[in-house]
């Protein structure tokens, strides 16, 4: 459908709406990265609703975007500045989703990538019930998910440098899966980055979440 406005707190926001061909279909919150709701985020949200889901995606930088790292870092730094008006856009937007008339779902699934992912991590600690399966990439390693109604998938770059391995590698649940992907660095799902992308490891990762998320 493309980009929708929603409620946050009182605040007009926006979001990008993608439904399946059937129009119906379980729901799905897509949580982008600190470069903003790109093209990237956008043509998955798409591709998720390919495969049945209704998705959608808030724009947590309200429209701001980037492909440089020391950008990005400014765009995060002015979202946890009013980190109360961050979390209505999030809580927003997933009341959005569960409230859409295609939506055939009582529990959601959410995806989220590094920045996303700490957003996804937090609604499911605030809103136990929301969630029945969060898929996290390279982000919130360790996270304490002991009480989370939840399963977690986690995929990890065996060389990054903004997510410890020891936290990948020690972080044990009966809810999680975890997988690490062998000669990739942070961002290796994202085919934008050419200096990051890492081709084998992305198909696997996304073959990967559409078998947890439709299991």
């Amino acid at each position: 459908m493309g980009m929708v406005e929603f409620d946050a707190k009182g605040v007009k926001r926006r979001g990008y709406l993608a439904l399946p061909s059937s129009q119906k279909g379980p729901g799905l919150l897509l949580l982008h990265a600190w470069w903003g709701l790109t093209d990237l985020f956008t043509g998955l949200a798409d591709k998720f609703a390919a495969e049945g889901f209704v998705v959608f995606a808030p724009d947590m930088h309200d429209g701001k975007q980037t492909a440089e790292i020391a950008e990005a870092e400014k765009l995060v730094g002015e979202l946890e500045r009013d980190f109360p008006a961050a979390v209505a856009i999030a809580k927003g937007a997933l009341e959005t989703l569960q409230n859409h008339p295609a939506v055939t779902s009582k529990k959601q699934a959410a995806v989220g990538f590094s920045m996303g992912a700490a957003y996804a991590y937090m609604l499911d600690k605030e809103i136990p019930d929301a969630f029945d399966r969060i898929v996290l990439f390279y982000g919130m390693p360790g996270a304490d998910i002991s009480k989370s109604r939840a399963r977690y998938l986690g995929h990890y770059a065996e060389n990054d440098p903004y997510e410890p391995s020891e936290a990948v590698e020690n972080w044990k649940a009966d809810n999680l899966q975890v997988h690490v992907y062998p000669g990739t660095g942070h961002w290796f799902f994202e085919h934008n980055r050419p200096d990051a992308y890492h081709a084998h490891a992305a198909k696997l990762a996304w073959d990967r979440t559409l078998a947890f998320l439709k299991s």
